[in-house]
This record gives C-alpha cells, sequence and structure tokens, in this order.
C-alpha cells in the first residue's frame, strides 16, 4: 500500500539537484546582502561607497586606461586608429618579436587606479583583490583562454615567496582557471634563479637580470608537452621576465606560450 498524494499521481519526480541549486542561490543572496550591511561595498581603489563589491567608482572607472581593439596581434598594445587590417602587428613587435606568442592585458600600467591597485595587490597583502583583477583578466583574455590548455603563473624564487608568503600571479591564476574551467599548474615551472628587482633596471640589463631564471622541472615537462600554455602575471613592463619565462616553457616541451596580464606598459611612441 502506498500513500502517495493524489494530486501527485503522474507527476514527474522532483529535481533535487534543481531545489538544492535554488536553495543555494538565496543562501548566497541572503548572505551578500548581510555583508553589505556588515561591510558596505567600496571602491576597490579610493574606498569610496559603490553599489556592489568588486568595483570601481564612476571617477576611478574613467581613469582606468583599458585596452581595447584594435591593438597589436603579438604585443596587445593598442593603436591610436583602426586601420581595418585584421592581425596587424606593430613595428616593435616585427622589429623586436617576443618569445611568446601573444599577449593580452586588461589596462595600462600608469599612475592611476591601476598602479595602486597592483601594488595593493603585490605588496599590501590585499588578496581580496585578486577575484575582481582576475575576473577582467579572464574577460580581456577569453581568445587566448579558448585555444590554452594550461594555465601556468609566473612563479617566485623560494626565498622571496616565503618573504612575501603568497604569489600574486599564482592567485590570480586560480581564479581566472574557475572562471574559465582551465587547468592552472603552479608547478609546471620553476624559478631557479634569485634575481634582483626589475625597477630601475634598463631594458637590457632586465633581460640580463632574469637570463637563466626559470627552468622546466621533469614533472612540469610532462604537463606542458605538447600543450598550449597560458603564462598568467600581474604586469608586463619590458616583457624580459616574460619572455625568460616563455623561453623556458618552450624547451620544455610547449608547443606555444601566450600571455596573459592585469597591466601592462604602454610606450609614447
Amino acid at each position: 500500500m502506498t500513500f502517495d498524494d493524489p494530486a501527485r499521481a503522474g507527476a514527474p519526480p522532483t529535481d533535487w539537484a534543481a531545489v538544492w541549486r535554488t536553495a543555494l542561490r538565496h543562501g548566497r543572496t541572503i548572505a551578500n546582502a548581510a555583508l553589505d550591511v556588515v561591510f558596505p561595498p567600496s571602491c576597490l581603489a579610493c574606498r569610496k561607497a559603490v553599489a556592489a563589491h568588486g568595483a570601481l567608482c564612476p571617477a576611478c572607472w574613467r581613469q582606468v586606461g583599458f585596452i581595447e581593439k584594435p591593438y597589436c596581434e603579438r604585443l596587445g598594445t593598442p593603436f591610436a586608429y583602426d586601420l581595418g587590417v585584421p592581425g596587424l602587428q606593430s613595428p616593435e613587435a616585427m622589429a623586436n618579436p617576443p618569445v611568446y606568442q601573444r599577449a593580452r592585458a586588461v589596462a595600462r600600467f600608469d599612475d592611476g587606479p591601476v598602479r595602486a591597485l597592483i601594488h595593493r595587490l603585490k605588496y599590501g597583502d590585499r588578496m581580496e583583490l585578486a577575484k575582481p583583477l582576475g575576473l577582467w583578466m579572464a574577460r580581456a583574455g577569453a581568445e587566448l583562454l579558448a585555444e590554452a590548455d594550461l594555465l601556468v603563473p609566473v612563479p617566485l624564487h623560494r626565498r622571496r615567496l616565503i618573504w612575501r608568503q603568497f604569489n600574486q600571479a599564482h592567485a590570480l591564476a586560480e581564479v581566472i582557471g574557475r572562471a574559465s574551467g582551465k587547468r592552472v599548474d603552479p608547478f609546471a615551472l620553476a624559478r631557479v634563479k634569485r634575481t634582483a628587482p626589475q625597477v630601475g633596471l634598463t631594458r637590457s640589463q632586465r633581460a640580463d637580470n632574469v637570463q637563466g631564471a626559470f627552468k622546466v622541472p621533469e614533472a612540469g615537462s610532462l604537463a606542458i608537452t605538447g600543450r598550449n600554455v597560458l603564462l598568467i602575471d600581474d604586469v608586463l613592463t619590458s616583457g624580459a621576465t616574460l619572455n625568460a619565462a616563455a623561453r623556458a616553457l618552450l624547451r620544455g616541451g610547449a608547443t606555444r606560450v601566450d600571455v596573459l596580464v592585469f597591466a601592462r606598459v604602454v610606450s609614447a611612441s
């Protein structure tokens, strides 16, 4: 004998997975509302009140130099004018092509909010910035992510990692990996040479400083061989560090290496 409700006779079985997803969604909505009461949303850069967490206020947003098409296919640097030629490369890319295949960035690295955000993430223990910055990177690098097999963050030397306690490139890569569904391997590349800080060095000095700084360990070679690797970092300046890292990955067996950063230096020329 059964005691089923006659009104439900012939009804499809309950989709408990859908019920659970709905409950979780409502739970997150309530939790976020409570969070907004305790910690009201504020601008990531200037801390003024904004509508939602992880956002910039209108004033800071206007100061960000977002990099959008048209840009150099190779370096990802913006063009002043749209020449209507797809895949166009800049004179710099043709005269001094990088080791990596393509680079993309969210914004210009300047004296505005972008520089402040990166410095707070990198040196100010503001780990919560990794999520919004990483999500912006995932959108800016959607084309590269679609073709990537593996995300590899630029590693720190073990002594610097012990001193700093975290690697901002790894934190960004984890956010991008979750957003894109791509696997992140922080052990595919190792920094075997403790280099001096790049700040203040010329382009040639930067290249010399990071020469031989990276190596693909045996386990890393198994992970990257025959695969398209997307190298993740916070900033691209001269490109010396990313060139050195890309060179090591290609020697280690990667088929191709692309680069995705949050910000890049764009020369006045």
